[in-house]
């Protein structure tokens, strides 16, 4: 199915932006885990729509409900399953859009997939709004990460032309940014970026960026070479998260302007371990962990619900029309994709050290 993934642990999400619930069931987590909500519920906040002028107007607790798969708040080793109410959803605004496709946006090609039986309201199971499951699924696998000692956090890297500090790729430290409500390492650069959203929200536009994710702690050793590669699940799930439009590993593209003296990354003993003096194929080779951190970007595209007036056809009568988008959409989808991009990680990281 679609909307499942995983091996020894399987994540898959159900409901539509405007449905009377979305959730997620999570099956194979090793029982015994005590689960701490509170971490849960501050992870999911950090999703969480409604809270700032860079996100939807949209108002949703997002507080999940779960219904099975614990005992006492400790993991009993069956399905866990948590539900998620949509409390303000305005399905009215989404009417015109029905048979006028948003462009860039999957109405169209859910429309022909689907045989327009598809929901568009506030984008059904295509929708941003499926992220906040997600984002469970990979605050619950986090705490199970951290008991291995491996620590997952992302950043915005870039806004338009606006850019933030990358992480040492050697030495990854904590730099607190799950503690802030604009995820960077330079609160500075955060300011930059902070005016690039506000220029395109003042003009009825939206804008895109960059979001970088450092893992550490993860042994060498771990993924297989082939179709089940670190990188290949890893980008396989990323691309889950709605406007995810690319993603490289290490130097990814850059490695292909630089000689192999340039990119290899010699190997060295720190600390009794085998490593390497550099970090530029982001912690995997050949699929497999090599035990430095791993690191990767991950592009997302601006929001296509935009206020300006854009072209469109009307999917009944075969000609073209002007449409001119309503409701509450994000100006920049980057600044809640944060938390996002690390659940997926930790989902696909414990199922890989599983």
């Amino acid at each position: 199915m679609s909307s499942t993934t995983g091996n020894k642990i399987k994540i898959s999400v159900f409901g539509q932006s405007h449905s009377k619930a979305i959730g997620v069931v999570i099956d194979g987590l090793p029982a015994g885990k005590k689960l701490d909500m509170e971490k849960i519920y501050a992870f999911m906040a950090r999703r969480a729509p409604g809270q700032n002028e860079y996100s939807t107007a949209r108002k949703e607790t997002d507080i999940p409900e779960i219904v099975s798969g614990t005992v006492n708040g400790v993991t009993c080793g069956a399905p866990l399953c948590a539900v998620i109410h949509n409390t303000n959803p305005h399905s009215a605004d989404y009417n015109n859009i029905i048979d006028t496709p948003r462009p860039s946006h999957a109405d169209f090609s859910g429309f022909m997939r689907y045989n327009g039986f598809n929901d568009v309201a506030g984008g059904g199971h295509f929708s941003g709004r499926l992220t906040a499951p997600l984002c469970f699924a990979g605050a619950v696998c986090m705490q199970y990460l951290e008991d291995m000692d491996i620590r997952v956090q992302a950043h915005i890297l870039k806004i338009k032309d606006a850019s933030d500090e990358s992480f040492d790729p050697i030495s990854v430290s904590e730099c607190g940014i799950d503690k802030k409500s604009f995820p960077v390492i330079s609160d500075k650069a955060g300011e930059k970026m902070r005016a690039e959203i506000e220029k395109a929200r003042e003009n009825g536009d939206s804008v895109g960026g960059i979001i970088e994710c450092a893992v550490t702690g993860i042994k060498a050793g771990l993924g297989d070479p082939m179709f089940d590669g670190v990188e290949n699940l890893l980008s396989k799930n990323i691309f889950a998260v709605p406007a995810v439009k690319g993603i490289e590993f290490g130097n990814g593209f850059d490695a292909a302007e630089l000689y192999g003296s340039e990119n290899n990354d010699g190997f060295c003993i720190r600390d009794g371990e085998i490593k390497t003096v550099t970090n530029n194929s982001g912690g995997i080779n050949g699929g497999i962990t090599n035990g430095m951190p791993i690191i990767f970007k991950t592009a997302l595209k601006p929001t296509p619900s935009i206020y300006k007036e854009q072209n469109s056809v009307s999917l009944s009568g075969k000609e073209e029309k002007k449409l001119q988008i309503k409701g509450r959409h994000d100006p920049c989808v980057v600044v809640r994709a944060v938390p996002v991009i690390e659940a997926v990680t930790a989902f696909t990281l414990l199922d890989i050290c599983l």
